[in-house]
């Protein structure tokens, strides 16, 4: 999906894996996007979740605020993508259950 060679790409995701905790991770992500990008980010992983417990389009708008087409294309990741929705929201389920 992503241009492996783009030397950019690449840097950020090793940034994002150099991160140790929730608090260098909010702080990162605090200078790197604006709020109305961490909040974006931060809706369609709700939405993914909703749409794993099988919430129907409608009620994912109402809970989450987003339009049927971010919906929808999250619902295309999540059934056609390279499977990062699944994994994540499997290792929070894991997290959580350990709680």
């Amino acid at each position: 999906m992503f241009d492996t060679k783009n030397e950019s790409l690449s840097r950020l995701f090793e940034a994002i894996l150099k991160l140790e905790t929730k608090e260098e991770c909010e702080r990162f992500f605090e200078d790197i996007c604006t709020i109305k990008e961490l909040r974006e980010i931060a809706q369609r992983l709700d939405v993914a979740l909703y749409l794993s417990q099988g919430k129907n389009y409608q009620v994912i708008s109402t809970l989450t605020g987003a339009s049927t087409a971010t919906i929808s294309r999250v619902n295309k990741c999540l059934n056609y993508g390279s499977g990062g929705y699944a994994q994540m929201l499997q290792r929070l389920a894991d997290a959580e259950d350990k709680q």
